[in-house]
């Protein structure tokens, strides 16, 4: 029994900084435009375990971009400002 509560603790103090992070970056994300929020809502869920995280954001912004949800012109700033949030994730 003593284990499953040391193994308990250990997994809800590792847990906590990774939702923490996520509250940050939510909370960043909140003030981005329409178009960095929807880069940051495409990219969010894999960038912290993405072994190139500014390549998701490219690809992930140049899919939005091909579906015209993002407008080309505006994609580069919007995946900066996106990228501001998404790096809390780390």
């Amino acid at each position: 029994m003593k284990q499953i509560a040391v193994i308990a603790v250990l997994f809800s103090a590792c847990a906590s900084p990774a939702l923490a992070d996520q509250a940050t970056a939510d909370k960043c994300a909140a003030n981005l435009d329409a178009d960095a929020k929807a880069i940051y809502v495409a990219t969010a869920p894999g960038f912290a375990s993405a072994s190139d995280p500014r390549g998701l954001v490219a690809d992930k912004t140049k899919a939005l971009v091909i579906s015209g949800a993002v407008p080309r012109g505006t994609a580069r700033a919007a995946a900066e400002a996106a990228g501001t949030c998404l790096t809390k994730l780390k």
